[in-house]
This record gives C-alpha cells, structure tokens and sequence, in this order.
C-alpha cells in the first residue's frame, strides 16, 4: 500500500472511532452498550462480547476497534467531550495517553473498588490497575514481549529458538540464506518499534538491576547511564546483520503478520496477543511458538517483558453505566477471563484454576514460574511522553538521523518533563 493510501486509511480509521463512539457517554437505550478497544485485541474481545449478549438476551454490544496510536490519541478527546464510549481499554500504570494514571486523575474513570472482582486481583498487579488505593480498571490479560514464530518455517532454515546473542545472529543469516528475514519488524507503525527495545532491556538492564525503575523514579538513574544503551546499541547490531525486514519504516504493523503467515518471515517480536493476529492470517493448524529474545550469552541472565497488557475501563460520565459495570464484571469472571485469553493467546490477569495454557506460550509461563519477568517499561514511567520519544528515536536510528547517545538523551529530557 503506498504511503499516501496508508495515510488516508489511518484518517479513515480515526474517523470511524470518533463516529461510532460518538454517543457513548449518553447513551439513552439501557439496553446498547458501546466498547471501545485495541484492533490487536479484536479475537479476544469478539468472544467475550458474544458470550455476554447469549447470556443477556436483547442487550446489543456495539465494539469499535483502532490501531494503538489511533485509539490513544482520540480517546481522551472523546472523554473529554463527553462524547466517550461506554468501556474502553486503559493501558495499566503510566506511560501514554490512555493509560490509568493520566485517565483518572482528570475523573475518567469510574471507581470500581465496590466490584468482586477487585480484591481477586493479584497483588502484584494493584500496582498498575489502582490509584490511591481504589481499583479503576479491570486487567484482561497477562501479555509478554518476544519472538513469535512458526515452527514451520524455523525448521525451514534449519534452525531453533536462539538462546543465545550469538545464536540470534547466526540464526539472521540462516534465514537469509533460505530468502526469508529472522524477523520481519513495521517500524512504520509507532508503537512497534517499542517491542524489540524492550525485549533486549528486560536483559540489558534488568538482569543485574531489577530495581532500574525504581532508581529511575528516586534520580538515581538515567537512560543514557544505564543497559538501554546496550540494548540500542543491539537493535541497531540486529539491523545491520539484516535480521529484520529489509524497510522496516515502510512496513506496517499489518504486514508483519503477514510476512510471518505466509512463510517470508520466520517470525515477529510481539506482544503474546498478536499469536491470534497471525493464527488469523495463517489458519488454524499453524504450530506457534514465543521465546524470549536474548541480549546476551549468558542464558541465565535472559528476560522476558511481561506484565498485565490489557485492561478495561468504566466511562464515570456514561449514561449506561449499570450496564458497563455488568459487562467488566463478566469480563473479570472465570468465564469471562478464560475466553478473553483462549482466543488472545495470553493469560488470565485474574487467575484461575480452569484455564489451558496455550502451548505456544509456554516459554512465558515459565519465566513467569520462574520469576525471570519484567514490567514492561512504559507502564513505570512518570509521563507519556517519554513513550511517544521512544517512538520518535526509534524510528530517527533507523533514518540514520540520529544516534544512540542522542536519542538516550532526548529519553532523559522527556522523563524528566512535567
């Protein structure tokens, strides 16, 4: 698709968000609930939408979905307004515009410490779904970061999950040997080119500084002094060794998916939810796999990014809000949580005994037995702009337009804006 149909699409798109949401907060029939949510989520939220209207006869659930960027920068116009839908995603903890710590304190969002599902939230998520101490969203899923491939074609080229750096860089040129690219990267959508530097991170830093965030919060540490320098030293290396596709800034988000689903990929650094996406585009009996990408030759030291990726809120200004707070709380129940991540390929944020782990993420539940996980960087971060800097620097090092020392600096001023 050219640059100026992708643009237009985009519009397009937005467009169809802002029209379909627009009535959301004053909805007059009790029985029309209006969701909005991330277009990655669509397997996952189509399933629970459609267990919920068999189970309540004559309710109608209208789910509008966008692009990540798309969703985050029009959301908070809609709410706003006043013109916001009845449920929306809200990113956990901090780091973008629609994430819970920038919703709530503007009055968002409504309080839902009062639902059941609130004090069955693992201690470990409260940190990211409350503020001040009261539950504003409902977590959906338990998401990763890494390599997902298909076997089919990792067997293709001869090959396995690297454990490895120099394995990793081997594993580049076997692909290429074969015609296809290790892995197909769209850093022309702005928040996949996110995933890579936080999959090299997890390592690069928080191997042998699980505290990083922490000291980033106190003062005491900054990017510019700390392993995202390795890591973007790193993901500039795996370019150069042409482990990626050949025009990542021409390549979408979309076409990843399928470049991987019809073999000219071997993979995709993605979130877990994306396993649907390429199921989607590959069919049914593909045979998935998710490892985690290593930074180093130390495969002790290996981590794997994984935290709560999606979660829903209440509109607090919605004329349905009795019928909002009906549907988080089926989406929190057992039922609920287990369609919502059979169909997504991640797991359960409220866990439960019932559910199957998917086998492709296998190497997920183990880092998380394990305790060899990390949050995912932007949910820790004091303000969205240092995400949306992210984005930019990313996308400038691989124009060639600036260099790793200056895009950690360009990090360090926007952490430290107000």
């Amino acid at each position: 698709m050219s640059s100026s149909k992708r643009a237009l699409a985009a519009i397009a798109t937005s467009a169809l968000l802002l029209s379909a949401c627009g009535s959301g907060s004053s909805t007059s029939d009790p029985n029309t609930l209006k969701v909005a949510a991330n277009a990655t989520d669509r397997a996952s939220m189509d399933a629970v939408v459609a267990a919920f209207k068999q189970e309540n006869a004559g309710i109608n659930v209208t789910v509008t979905y966008a692009d990540t960027d798309q969703l985050q920068s029009t959301l908070r116009t809609q709410l706003s307004s006043g013109t916001g839908p009845d449920v929306f995603t809200v990113w956990p903890g901090n780091g973008n515009p629609g994430a819970l710590q920038v919703l709530q304190p503007a009055g968002y969002l409504a309080d839902l410490s009062s639902r059941p599902f609130a004090a069955n939230i693992p201690a470990g998520a409260r940190s990211v779904t409350q503020v001040g101490g009261k539950t504003y969203i409902v977590p959906a899923n338990y998401s990763g970061i890494g390599l997902i491939y298909t076997q089919k074609a990792m067997t293709e080229i001869d090959g396995q999950a690297p454990k490895t750096w120099d394995e990793l860089i081997t594993l580049c040129g076997k692909a290429r040997a074969k015609g296809k690219v290790l892995m197909a990267l769209g850093n022309q959508t702005p928040w996949v080119t996110q995933l890579v530097t936080y999959s090299l991170v997890a390592t690069t830093t928080y191997a042998d500084d699980p505290e990083f965030a922490q000291q980033m919060t106190d003062g005491k540490a900054t990017f510019a002094g700390s392993g995202w320098k390795t890591a973007l030293d790193k993901y500039l290396e795996l370019k150069n060794a042409q482990c990626f596709s050949d025009q990542p800034l021409g390549t979408s988000y979309e076409t990843t998916l399928k470049d991987v689903a019809q073999g000219r990929a071997v993979g995709v650094v993605q979130v877990a939810s994306s396993l649907a996406a390429v199921r989607t585009e590959a069919g049914e009996g593909v045979e998935l796999h998710m490892a985690a990408l290593p930074a180093g030759n130390d495969q002790a030291k290996t981590r794997m990014p994984g935290a709560v990726s999606g979660a829903y809120g209440v509109n607090a200004k919605s004329g349905n809000q009795e019928l909002a707070v009906k549907f988080v709380d089926f989406l929190a129940s057992e039922k609920g949580q287990n369609l919502y991540n059979e169909k997504g390929g991640t797991l359960p944020a409220v866990p439960n005994t019932s559910f199957k782990v998917d086998p492709a993420l296998a190497s997920l539940d183990q880092h998380l037995r394990n305790g060899t996980t990390v949050p995912f960087m932007d949910q820790l971060w004091p303000n969205p702009k240092v995400q949306q800097e992210h984005f930019n620097q990313v996308q400038k090092l691989f124009s060639g337009s600036t260099t790793v020392d200056e895009a950690l600096a360009a990090l360090d001023k926007a952490y430290a804006a107000k």
